[in-house]
C-alpha cells in the first residue's frame, strides 16, 4: 500500500494534467482555474484507499476518483455563486473573476466532465459506479435545497439538520468510498459498510466545521471564525441554541437574528457568549464524537484483514484533529 502522501501526489498529478478542448477558452479556463486552487483532495483519496483496502488495483480507480474531485469542485463553484462568496481557498471565486453566467456554465461543464471520468471505470462495474454517482449527485442537490430553505426558518430541528448535512456533505464521501470498493470487486456488505463509514465521517466532519467556525483558532482552521454567526447560518450550534434558549436568552438571540444592522464584532461576541451559557459547544462536540465512533464501528464489520483498515483510520483521525 502506498502512503497517503504518495496517493495524493498521484491524484494531484492526474488533476493537473487533465486535458480540455482549446475552444471556447471562456468555458474551460474557469475549470482549470478552480481545480488549480488545490484543496484536501479528500474524496479521490477515499476512493483509492477503499479500492486498496478491498485488494483492488488503484490505477483502475484513479479516473473515477478524479471525476469525484471534479464534481466536488463543481458544487463549490455553484455554492459560491449562490452564497455570493468572494474568496475560495484564498483566491477570487470564479464568478468574481468571470461573472455569474460563466461560473454557472463552466460549473455545468464540470458536471459533464466528472460524469465522463466516472464512465471510464472498468466495464464490469461501470453501471454500478455511475448509478451510485448519479444518485449521490441528486441527493447533494436535495441537501442544498434544504439548506436554502432553512435560511428562512427558526424552527429547524436537529433531525432535519442532520439529514441536510448528510445529503449535502456526507453522501459524497460515502459515494467515494463505495466507488473504490465497487471497482475493487468487493463484497456488497463491505461496499455498503464503507459507504456508511464515509457517511458517518462526513457528518462528524461537518459538525466539527460548525464548532470550529465559532471556537476554532483561525490561524489553524484556515478561515476567520464567526462567519456562521454573522450570516445567521443554521449550524448545529444555532439550531441547538434556538431549542434551548428561554426568557432573556431567547429574546437576545432572536434580536441578533433579526437585527437589520449590527456591529459584526459585537454580534460574534454576544452570540458566542449565549452559546457558552447554553453549553451548545460541548453538545456539538459530543454529537461529532458520536458519529466518529459510529464510523469506526463500520470498519470493524469489514471482512478484510483489520490491518488493512489502518490508512482509513489514520485519515479519519487526521480529519477529527483539525483544531477542536
Amino acid at each position: 500500500m502506498e502512503s497517503l502522501e504518495t496517493l495524493l501526489d498521484h491524484i494531484r498529478q492526474s488533476v493537473d494534467t487533465l486535458t480540455y478542448p482549446d475552444r471556447p477558452a471562456g468555458l474551460y479556463r474557469p475549470i482549470r482555474y478552480v481545480l488549480s486552487l488545490g484543496g484536501k483532495r479528500l474524496r479521490p483519496l477515499l476512493t483509492l484507499l477503499a479500492c486498496d483496502l478491498c485488494e483492488g488495483d488503484c490505477r483502475e480507480a484513479l479516473e473515477a476518483a478524479v471525476g469525484l474531485e471534479i464534481f466536488h469542485n463543481f458544487t463549490l463553484l455553484h455554492d459560491d455563486v449562490m452564497d455570493r462568496a468572494d474568496l475560495r481557498r484564498g483566491a477570487p471565486t470564479v464568478h468574481v473573476k468571470w461573472g455569474e453566467n460563466s461560473a454557472i456554465l463552466s460549473g455545468d461543464a464540470m458536471q459533464i466532465v466528472a460524469t465522463m471520468q466516472l464512465m471510464k471505470s472498468p466495464e464490469r462495474c461501470r453501471t454500478a459506479v455511475c448509478t451510485l454517482f448519479l444518485k449521490s449527485a441528486l441527493e447533494i442537490c436535495e441537501g442544498q435545497q434544504y439548506d436554502m430553505e432553512f435560511e428562512q426558518r427558526n424552527d429547524v430541528t436537529e433531525a432535519e439538520y442532520i439529514e441536510m448535512i448528510r445529503l449535502k456533505t456526507a453522501v459524497l464521501l460515502g459515494c467515494a468510498l463505495k466507488t473504490g470498493a465497487l471497482i475493487a470487486g468487493a463484497k456488497a456488505t463491505d461496499a455498503d459498510a464503507l459507504y456508511r463509514f464515509g457517511e458517518s465521517i462526513g457528518l462528524a466532519f461537518q459538525l466539527q466545521d460548525d464548532y470550529l467556525d465559532v471556537y476554532g483558532d483561525s490561524r489553524i482552521f484556515g478561515k476567520k471564525t464567526g462567519g456562521d454567526i454573522l450570516n445567521n447560518k443554521k449550524s448545529y450550534l444555532l439550531i441547538t441554541a434556538l431549542r434551548l434558549a428561554e426568557g432573556s436568552d431567547r429574546e437576545e438571540l432572536t434580536s441578533w437574528l433579526s437585527a437589520p444592522t449590527f456591529d459584526p464584532s459585537a454580534k460574534i461576541t454576544a452570540v458566542t457568549a449565549l452559546y457558552d451559557r447554553l453549553a451548545v459547544g460541548p453538545r456539538c462536540v459530543e454529537k461529532m464524537e458520536e458519529y466518529y465512533a459510529l464510523a469506526l464501528r463500520q470498519l470493524d464489520t469489514l471482512t478484510v484483514d483489520p490491518a488493512r483498515t489502518a490508512p482509513l483510520r489514520e485519515l479519519a483521525a487526521r480529519l477529527m484533529k483539525r483544531n477542536v
